[in-house]
């Protein structure tokens, strides 16, 4: 909960400090060897001889922690991996980014990284769907594809010799994102996980969770040429714009409109994001699922989430639900 102030009353800081108490608790216990503080003592075997890596340091005949973290261990080689970093990109993470410029054959995108990634013309699905070789034409089109300020879902495919982030949107479930909105949560809050594209069927809301920090809630979309046709027609659109073009047509508009219950539904998932970002928990769609209910059963308001109390009762579920995990576990 750094830098977030929330106001409670006396009766609600005693209920969430004492369910904070009990999840660092039980954290601690079940990662007792791996976590770490400054200055704390790692227990290596000097033996086998030991390589001193990243936020360890050797005083006095021990290595010692110089970074809050988690130790990790490869062969010989004894590091931290810091819990409050900016986010480090590895091949086939699944990203959410924001174009920021449109430029020779590639788009760039701000992914919450130290530099723009570079998603290009060449790693992606052309409208049509054909696969052929990029021509002239193809990136003049560009912009009918991807503008500034889109959102984009890709996977990461990896730096090249000149340090720079490479993208890649081969697939029907990666492109544009369109009807909903992002999120930006601190990265260390999203683990890297097999699937990170969820539906909600229960919602009608597709939800993605960006190993990069961004979160995207928005409608549903079928995968199944949706990318294509809307791209398609875009390319088919003249640049310039008459009065006749302006008026959208009701099938148009139709598949523009968003439901009442869609919207209302995209909110209160965004909300319950806010919630597990804000109290530190980590953001997963099992957890983000139960803080919807909750919210539900308690028939609140959307933005009744955002309130003290029940920050103090998804903290407290958070507890009992760790507790019953960590006894079953035992």
């Amino acid at each position: 909960m750094r830098g977030f102030q929330l106001s409670l009353n006396q009766t609600q800081k005693l209920r969430l400090q004492r369910a904070l108490e009990q999840l660092e608790s039980l954290s601690s216990k079940s990662n007792s060897n791996a976590s770490v503080a400054v200055a704390d003592t790692i227990p290596v075997n000097y033996e086998d001889g030991v390589l001193k890596g990243h936020g360890t340091l050797e005083l006095d005949g021990e290595v010692v922690a110089t970074l809050c973290g988690v130790v990790e261990r490869v062969n010989k080689l004894v590091y931290i991996r810091t819990l409050r970093a900016r986010y480090k990109p590895e091949t086939g993470d699944i990203i959410v980014g924001r174009v920021t410029e449109i430029a020779p054959k590639r788009w760039r995108l701000d992914i919450n990284f130290s530099q723009d990634a570079v998603l290009m013309l060449s790693s992606m699905n052309l409208p049509d769907g054909i696969q052929r070789r990029r021509t002239a034409v193809d990136e003049l089109n560009m912009r009918s594809i991807f503008e500034e300020n889109d959102i984009v879902c890709a996977e990461v495919r990896g730096f090249q010799h000149d340090g720079s982030l490479h993208l890649q949107a081969r697939s029907q479930k990666y492109g544009k994102l369109e009807r909903g909105q992002v999120l930006t949560i601190s990265p260390y809050l999203v683990k890297r996980r097999k699937q990170h594209l969820h539906y909600l069927e229960e919602f009608g809301v597709d939800l993605i969770l960006g190993c990069n920090g961004f979160i995207w809630v928005g409608e549903h979309v079928e995968a199944k040429g949706t990318l294509i046709e809307d791209q398609t027609d875009k390319a088919e659109q003249p640049n310039t714009k008459s009065s006749s073009s302006t008026f959208m047509s009701l099938e148009e508009q139709e598949r523009t409109y968003t439901s009442l219950e869609t919207r209302q539904n995209i909110c209160r998932i965004a909300n319950a994001v806010r919630v597990l970002a804000n109290l530190g928990f980590s953001v997963t769609v099992e957890v983000i699922k139960e803080t919807v209910n909750l919210s539900s059963s308690l028939n609140l308001d959307i933005h009744e989430m955002l309130g003290s109390e029940f920050y103090v009762l998804v903290a407290e579920g958070e507890a009992t639900r760790k507790s019953m995990f960590t006894k079953k576990k035992g």
